[in-house]
């Protein structure tokens, strides 16, 4: 049996030779690449295609969030799980809609870790328990919002409108919602002349408490 081909991404040396090490216990697992951040991360994975790349998070140059959604687009063959300390809700789903398949925080067992590498290399994802409980409680709360988007919103939010709005809620302009989301300035500043005639308001601070009303956005 191939074994599965893996890229450690984490800018602590010490953590990334203890995780080699543990995973130099399975015979089905074989740890070809090491990484510090998230671009050397991207040109290994440009070596080592169709693996499984266990990133972390936050990290100089590229952080592990731009990283997975730069390799979703270059690299799709390769599988991500995010390797993290950080349980927050933002980090969560930044993670998971960058393209993540798997999330598990560092202090998992490492039973479960080799479950999630195995599962990832099928094509699987794998969420430990109390990830997927928050996964579960977005998706409630998403549901209320839809709800919420028919009988409040002149014409329902396209999922880029979505994103650009929640982003118009923390304060970004438009040059930084387009560095975020890789769009043109352009592109965002005709998205959000759509966001305010179909939200009904005049400007980002009334979309932004608007948001706040129907999505529960913060």
């Amino acid at each position: 049996m191939t074994p599965i081909k893996i890229i450690l991404v984490d800018d602590q040396p010490l953590f990334r030779e203890g995780l080699r090490t543990l995973l130099s216990l399975h015979s089905d697992f074989d740890v070809v690449a090491e990484a510090s951040n998230g671009q050397e991360a991207i040109r290994l994975a440009a070596i080592h295609q169709h693996a499984v790349v266990l990133m972390d998070l936050q990290m100089p140059v590229l952080d592990g969030v731009a990283a997975t959604r730069r390799l979703q687009r270059e690299q799709p063959g390769c599988r991500v799980i995010v390797l993290t300390t950080f349980d927050d809700d933002e980090m969560v789903f930044d993670g998971l809609r960058a393209g993540a398949v798997g999330y598990l925080l560092k202090d998992a067992p490492s039973e479960k870790l080799a479950e999630a590498i195995r599962f990832a290399a099928r094509g699987e994802s794998f969420l430990q328990p109390s990830i997927a409980a928050k996964v579960v409680a977005e998706f409630a709360r998403l549901s209320t919002h839809k709800a919420a988007l028919k009988s409040d919103l002149l014409e329902p939010l396209s999922e880029r409108e979505q994103q650009i709005l929640a982003l118009i809620t923390k304060g970004a302009s438009n040059r930084e919602i387009a560095q975020r989301l890789f769009l043109a300035e352009g592109t965002v500043k005709n998205h959000v002349t759509n966001i305010l005639g179909k939200l009904g308001v005049r400007d980002r601070t009334q979309a932004a408490l608007k948001a706040k009303d129907l999505f529960g956005m913060p």
